[in-house]
């Protein structure tokens, strides 16, 4: 009997060192697997939403001026009512990036952001262009981007979470792609539904043309349908198994950056930041200078009270650590100070990359913002000869720029095809200095091309500088970061491409006044030589030692 118990006793420790055996051999496979490569239609579910929101984009960019100035706004109140645009996509997408961070559901950690944003997004642009009075086309204005913004920042980190580093080049260039395609529709709509299917594209005053009305229900529509397209169609990993591939993975980063930054250091620089917002403020206001220089000084200012208020919540952690003997508890409770001095904090702790890749944002959104807000302008005047905004020469000029940059969007989805080709020959660095440098020597030749019928041939290398900037920059910063703060980062690298157009829209009319005489066309000569001045920072960005191509 006993020997009977003796074997029995042998086989069932026997098993049970099976049973461990086996599962530790299952974790270890876990730990070890690298995330798997995706189809090309897998890659291509999670960007299609992309379209959607694109095709919101364009709606707003390409028509709400024109709503403004339909329900009685001036040219000069045009740039302040535009003004939520960058304003929500700095405030929204840190937000919703560490919010995202921080959701795990039915839907995922990014797909419940999707939904909302995009339903959000449907009901705005749907009644937008039946806004009664100018007031409540500017609110709408606000809740569109803001929606928008909620769609659109998770798009980015879902990228980052899904594909490995091998292919978040294609991933980022599938999205450029749809960004194309997005835009070059749905800003031409209005003019297809009056061309080809005889929609009115005017209305008695102080109502909005029907074109522009059933433009924005389409796009409404396809916004909704192609971000629940990505929503079904997709899955995520959840937050075990992203650590699991961030933790074992030779691809990943594999810690944080340690935050040292002390309740002195905040107080300080809230100081710094505080009273040279207000010497700012009070320059502009007593000498009179620019009113538009405002947005500069008051974004100075506003930098202040946020670090103060981290300054306190330092100072009241330190109180709590007093009591604390655990070190672990200590760290722990750093990073429970809330959602707000999280942002900060982070900001203030970027990976190394990040902040050599802001400077290689900041010159290429600069760029683009004069772009966008000087090419009309430069064409009238240089290449038609006429600055009167109710001459016919002017009215064609504008509608060919309106043709120019639907062009460049075209070309951009083309080039965002072939990116990841010359990525996978240039490496991410020296073919996003390629494009950049297309991009520059197109603005600039605008200077050199008299005959505006040739306009188109510059657009090519825009629209490749386009793709790329909209793509490689996502990749160069997604193999660096921590998968836990993935979206937190990317809201805050969105800092880097609201900051410079803030500035732009600042300082860049003053510099043509004071240096230029007024004169637009230099606007994209500055625009030009400051995507060439990106293109050579990239190449100062640090990389892992094997640098990771696109596959």
């Amino acid at each position: 009997m006993s020997e009977n118990s003796s074997l029995a006793n042998t086989a069932q420790q026997s098993e049970r060192h099976e049973q461990i055996k086996t599962l530790q051999s299952s974790r270890n496979h876990l730990a070890n697997r690298q995330k798997p490569e995706l189809s090309f239609w897998q890659i291509f579910n999670m960007c299609f939403g992309f379209l959607g929101i694109q095709f919101g984009f364009a709606l707003q960019n390409a028509n709400v001026s024109r709503i403004f100035q339909t329900l009685g706004a001036s040219i000069d109140e045009i740039p302040i009512l535009w003004i939520a645009a960058p304003l929500t996509g700095l405030l929204v997408q840190p937000i919703i990036g560490y919010m995202s961070d921080n959701t795990w559901g039915k839907l995922g950690r990014r797909r419940p952001y999707f939904l909302i944003g995009a339903v959000l997004t449907t009901l705005a642009i749907v009644i937008m262009p039946h806004s009664p009075t100018l007031w409540i086309a500017a609110g709408m204005l606000w809740i569109m981007d803001a929606s928008i913004n909620i769609a659109m920042e998770p798009f980015r980190a879902f990228v980052g979470d899904n594909l490995p580093n091998r292919q978040r080049t294609l991933g980022f260039a599938m999205q450029s792609f749809f960004i194309g395609v997005g835009a070059v529709v749905a800003s031409a709509l209005p003019y297809i539904l009056t061309n080809l299917f005889d929609v009115p594209n005017t209305a008695p005053a102080g109502e909005i043309a029907d074109s522009v009305r059933y433009a924005f229900y389409f796009g409404g529509a396809v916004l909704l349908i192609a971000v629940l397209w990505t929503v079904v169609s997709t899955k995520e990993y959840s937050p075990e198994e992203l650590k699991a591939f961030e933790q074992y993975s030779s691809e990943s980063l594999k810690t944080d950056k340690p935050h040292t930054r002390t309740e002195q250091h905040y107080r300080f620089a809230s100081f710094v930041w505080t009273t040279t917002g207000l010497i700012l403020t009070l320059i502009i206001w007593i000498q009179a200078l620019d009113k538009q220089l405002l947005i500069l000084s008051l974004g100075v200012f506003s930098f202040g009270p946020l670090q103060l208020y981290c300054a306190v919540k330092l100072k009241r952690l330190g109180h709590q650590n007093n009591q604390l003997e655990n070190q672990q508890e200590k760290k722990q409770s750093r990073a429970q100070l809330g959602m707000v001095f999280s942002l900060v904090d982070d900001l203030f702790n970027m990976p190394k990359t990040m902040h050599q890749l802001a400077l290689v944002q900041f010159f290429s959104w600069f760029a683009l913002f004069s772009m966008w807000i000087y090419t009309t302008a430069a064409v009238t005047d240089y290449h038609y000869g006429t600055q009167d905004v109710l001459s016919k020469a002017y009215n064609d000029g504008a509608d060919w720029v309106g043709i120019l940059f639907a062009s460049y969007n075209g070309f951009s989805a083309l080039a965002a095809i072939l990116i990841p080709f010359v990525v996978m020959t240039l490496g991410l660095k020296r073919a996003h200095m390629l494009n950049l440098f297309c991009g520059g020597f197109g603005l600039i030749s605008f200077y050199f091309i008299k005959d505006p019928n040739l306009l188109w041939l510059p657009m090519i290398g825009v629209g490749i500088a386009w793709a790329s900037i909209l793509s490689i920059p996502y990749a160069l910063l997604s193999n660096m970061l921590p998968a836990g703060k993935m979206g937190v980062y990317m809201g805050i690298f969105n800092f880097f491409i609201v900051i410079p157009q803030l500035l732009a829209a600042s300082v860049l009319g003053v510099i043509l006044n004071l240096i230029f005489e007024g004169q637009p066309i230099f606007a994209l000569i500055i625009a030009g030589s400051l995507m060439m001045i990106a293109g050579v920072s990239v190449l100062f960005v640090k990389t892992p030692a094997t640098e990771v191509t696109a596959k």
